[in-house]
């Protein structure tokens, strides 16, 4: 633990930010999990739903510094061609 008051300050808010962090991953994992079962399913409209949400959620995490932006694109591009495949 750390002796100086902005040493301590830094931990804190390192702290607060790897939850904050923690927590968008998990929200942009379920989106992306609500996709991959509305592609399951086999219903087009949801999957289309599904999907328009997934992308704004990884647009969204590359815009936090979440995701590397070839990242986002890897997976934008998978999800735009399982969606494809459903058709």
């Amino acid at each position: 633990m750390p002796n100086i008051k902005s040493s301590k300050k830094d931990v804190i808010s390192s702290k607060i930010a790897y939850e904050k962090n923690k927590a968008d991953k998990s929200a942009l994992k379920t989106t992306v999990k609500k996709f991959d079962a509305a592609l399951v399913s086999g219903d087009k409209t949801a999957a289309q739903a599904a999907y328009v949400a997934a992308v704004k959620a990884v647009d969204q995490a590359v815009k936090k510094g979440l995701l590397h932006k070839n990242n986002a694109a890897r997976k934008k591009s998978s999800m735009t061609l399982k969606l494809n495949k459903l058709a």
